[in-house]
């Protein structure tokens, strides 16, 4: 059972990576465009395993191991989400600047910022609780309501796009994403405050 989770987990992340790669619109973009596009795709995939090692629910792992590979999972989904945005700011800035600002004709465009900012200060504050000696409860809530905002952010931000991942394979993940995430903040009950 263990050996068929992880399997399928792999396969599950690996189909949308794959069918990318046979996109048509990828011949005619340049390479930094591609690599930029790829990391999007990437770190969708990395916003499905997030939530499973939040809720411990992948086998023959402790509590302790998914904390450490969720902290590590989400600096990888940070870089990720860098190496997306500067790849796009690299071969069309006034696009970029456009979204940042909130005016760009593209409403997939507010939903990737909207995910870019959440996810940022959810990573922060996973980092800096310790340091900042921020209550449990407050980082608890703080934490959970920024990765929710990102998830949800993310997955509306990559289904109104139109290009490199292949449809169906982008619809799976995306509720895949979805259901992980409710699934967590159920099982954790995150809205319990008084839980440690």
């Amino acid at each position: 059972m263990r050996v068929a989770i992880w399997a399928g987990l792999i396969v599950t992340l690996m189909v949308p990576v794959i069918a990318a790669g046979f996109s048509p619109y990828l011949a005619w973009r340049q390479p930094i465009y591609i690599v930029a596009g790829f990391a999007g795709i990437i770190g969708l995939c990395l916003l499905l395993v997030q939530p499973l090692l939040a809720g411990r629910w992948l086998p023959g792992l402790s509590a302790l191991r998914c904390r450490h590979w969720h902290r590590w999972c989400g600096l990888a989904l940070v870089a990720a989400v860098v190496i997306h945005v500067g790849g796009l700011w690299i071969t069309s800035p006034p696009d970029v600047v456009d979204a940042l600002l909130f005016v760009s004709a593209t409403p997939f465009s507010a939903w990737g910022v909207i995910a870019m900012w959440a996810g940022f200060a959810a990573a922060a504050m996973g980092v800096l609780r310790l340091r900042l000696k921020l209550r449990f409860r407050f980082w608890r809530l703080g934490h959970a309501g920024l990765a929710s905002v990102t998830i949800l952010g993310s997955v509306v931000h990559a289904l109104l796009i139109e290009g490199t991942m292949e449809i169906m394979s982008k619809i799976a993940l995306c509720g895949l994403v979805l259901l992980a995430s409710v699934g967590t903040l159920a099982r954790l009950r995150v809205w319990d405050i008084g839980r440690r």
